[in-house]
């Protein structure tokens, strides 16, 4: 209680920094706790068993804020995040089975190109030369951690990339839900739906876990879940565009985590690539600061 009190006296973005890096330590073992589990079980029951557990895990705080902390009115928004993210994440636990876990980070990292590209498409926002750019840049990254022609586009590395992409488009979603949403409801709506509708392929290749595998995927779950409520929490407090590059944290994590439990050593392609969509990706999210804050003050002046 007393760290958490000394924690909320925090000045507000401090506060979210924090709460980004302790979710992209969260996020990075759960690299390591999926390899692991998918030693020895098929990843579709790895994903379902992450969003089970993860139910299980937070039945406490239901039991402490009762069910009548889960109304809302955002049924549609909910539907749209979990069917999104539940494809992304199958698509990402099945791309750390494939590749490197050094590599599948990096690649990750192109979330807020996608992001971005997806604005302009979408929502019709209107980019300049320097964002394009920028987004030029991290795509340069990409195909330098690829290198498309010197070695053959694995189907891990097209995973990962379809991981980053639906990943793009649940931030976008989660940023809409915290502006009336609990964090914690947010994560558990996602787990409550995610759980059904990943036990459906599961079944198809099911075996029970050994008992090491249920301590890697109890891990999991707990990683998981303490990751999306930090990250969303950060997200309710902070600008997306300001906490995202903190994501950076994860590349040095993983290739430490990869090197030490499974031998993976990365090259310096996967270093530099993942340097250069990460420079890439923090000025987009710098210039989207700027440009937020620019247009805040004209509404202010206007009116």
């Amino acid at each position: 209680m007393f760290i958490l009190a000394a924690f909320t006296r925090l000045p507000v973005p401090v506060q979210a920094t924090l709460l980004m890096s302790a979710a992209m330590v969260f996020f990075t073992s759960m690299g390591v706790f999926i390899r692991l589990s998918s030693q020895n079980l098929h990843v579709l029951e790895v994903v379902f068993f992450r969003n089970f557990l993860a139910v299980l895990l937070m039945v406490p705080w239901i039991m402490g804020h009762g069910v009548s902390a889960l109304k809302t009115d955002k049924y549609g928004l909910y539907g749209l995040r979990a069917a999104i993210n539940l494809t992304a994440m199958a698509a990402g636990f099945a791309a750390i089975t494939m590749i490197p876990l050094a590599e599948a980070t990096a690649l990750g990292f192109t979330a807020p190109l996608f992001a971005t590209i997806g604005a302009v498409l979408v929502l019709g926002e209107v980019i300049r030369v320097r964002r394009v750019a920028a987004l030029a840049a991290g795509f340069l990254g990409m195909l330098l951690v690829l290198r498309p022609g010197l070695e053959s586009l694995s189907l891990g590395a097209l995973l990962a990339l379809g991981n980053a992409l639906g990943i793009s488009i649940t931030a976008l979603v989660v940023k809409k839900l915290t502006a009336t949403e609990r964090p914690e409801a947010i994560v558990l709506w996602m787990v409550l739906l995610q759980s059904p509708f990943s036990l459906i392929p599961a079944l198809f290749v099911w075996t029970w876990p050994d008992p090491m595998t249920w301590l890697w995927l109890f891990c999991l779950a707990g990683a998981g879940t303490a990751g999306h409520v930090c990250w969303t929490r950060a997200c309710g407090l902070a600008e997306i565009t300001q906490l995202q590059p903190l994501e950076f944290i994860k590349l040095p994590l993983i290739g430490v985590m990869g090197f030490l439990l499974f031998g993976e050593e990365p090259t310096v392609w996967i270093w530099l690539g993942g340097a250069v969509i990460f420079c890439s990706t923090a000025y987009i999210s710098h210039r989207e600061a700027v440009l937020a804050r620019r247009s805040a003050r004209e509404r202010k002046n206007g009116g």
